[in-house]
């Protein structure tokens, strides 16, 4: 045993561990040309993809927090029978191939599709356009939200609800001024880790919006194309991304670790 208690054996397994992740990253940063980095990732289409990854990142994480506040709710507060089937039912992009789920979406807001057919007739285009993007990253990152949200309130309890409740409270006063503060800070951990999944969208974003450069190309899909082409410019793109996901990761647990819930 070590001085955290820990078996010194399971250190072995854990370097591995971290190495496996840690390792190619840096075999892909030892490839880079520094010299030709600036150049790269500010070029006319790099830039256009990056803007608009940060755009419709952005909206899919306020679209996450409209549908997804609600709907943890309603799952770690209701008492429905079939509550765990729902559960299940909003947990399924986390374990769906991201192109399974653009699939979907095509086939539910596609000019052919069971609503897009209804909202062409009026003149209204999803498919293909910046709007699919913003769908489609919001349909992966969603549970992202839910199950962070979800977790925080089961830790919280119900217990100063309750209170608030037999004082006389309405029920939309104590969520505004009772459940939504206590849970603050699992809120803010699951808004960026949403953000974070949306910005790396790739799958669903490519079957339901194609690639049209500023309109629908965001930097996974720059990132792909360049890879055929320009390896140089994936790579630095592709360090890119890397440098705002460990941003973000690195944002969220360390706020975790100082407010665990």
């Amino acid at each position: 045993m070590t001085a955290t208690g820990l078996p010194r054996w399971l250190f072995v397994p854990a370097a591995l561990g971290l190495l496996f992740v840690v390792v190619p990253l840096v075999a892909m940063l030892l490839t880079v040309d520094w010299t030709t980095f600036p150049s790269l990732v500010t070029s006319p289409a790099s830039l256009d993809a990056l803007a608009l990854s940060l755009r419709t990142s952005a909206a899919a994480t306020a679209l996450c927090l409209v549908l997804g506040v609600p709907l943890a709710v309603v799952l770690a507060r209701s008492p429905f029978r079939w509550i765990s089937v729902i559960r299940g039912f909003v947990l399924l992009p986390l374990v769906l191939p991201p192109v399974v789920g653009g699939i979907a979406l095509l086939y539910t807001f596609g000019r052919r599709g069971l609503i897009g057919e209804h909202l062409h007739a009026l003149g209204v285009q999803i498919a293909f356009t910046t709007t699919a993007v913003v769908l489609a990253q919001t349909f992966v990152a969603l549970p992202f939200l839910v199950t962070s949200l979800e977790g925080a309130l089961r830790s919280a309890g119900s217990r100063y609800e309750d209170v608030a409740a037999t004082l006389g409270a309405r029920p939309t006063t104590v969520f505004r001024r009772i459940t939504l503060p206590l849970v603050l800070p699992g809120l803010v951990s699951g808004s960026v880790l949403a953000f974070a999944r949306a910005l790396g969208e790739f799958g669903a974003t490519l079957t339901f919006a194609g690639s049209l450069q500023g309109v629908t190309r965001t930097l996974p899909l720059e990132i792909y194309l360049q890879r055929e082409t320009d390896p140089d410019a994936a790579v630095a793109l592709s360090l890119v991304l890397i440098l705002v996901a460990v941003v973000i990761v690195v944002a969220v647990y360390s706020r975790r670790k100082e407010r665990p819930l």
